[in-house]
């Protein structure tokens, strides 16, 4: 695969308003699972997933992954970026908005499969 590393957030767009790594694609695990197409410019481009906490990431990685697509999970989510001090842009300051979006839970539907990689 060619070209640097994308990070690829999967919340939905009200998630992704509240707060958001600088520098992230947006593309709703929601779209990718109805079918819809990676954002332009990231094919062929290894992608490193985030969501709230871990959860629909690796949801996403299995199905990226199932296309052909490299793609690795960020352990723990936005939650554990924001814990880290890593930079937010796009919502509140504090981060809350980040860690408290509604649609995820701790809970992982099936195994890791072999997209199960995390980062």
């Amino acid at each position: 695969m060619g070209g640097d590393a994308v990070l690829l957030d999967v919340r939905e767009p009200e998630e992704w308003a509240a707060g958001h790594a600088p520098g992230a694609v947006h593309a709703p695990l929601s779209a990718l699972t109805a079918g819809a197409p990676l954002p332009q410019g990231l094919q062929g481009r290894p992608l490193v997933v985030i969501c709230r906490t871990g959860n629909r990431s690796r949801q996403a990685v299995e199905l990226l992954v199932g296309r052909r697509i490299d793609a690795v999970d960020v352990t723990g989510g936005m939650g554990a970026w924001a814990e880290a001090g890593l930079p937010v842009v796009g919502g509140p300051g504090d981060g809350s908005a980040v860690v408290g979006g509604a649609g995820d839970n701790n809970t992982v539907a099936g195994g890791a499969g072999d997209g199960g990689r995390t980062a």
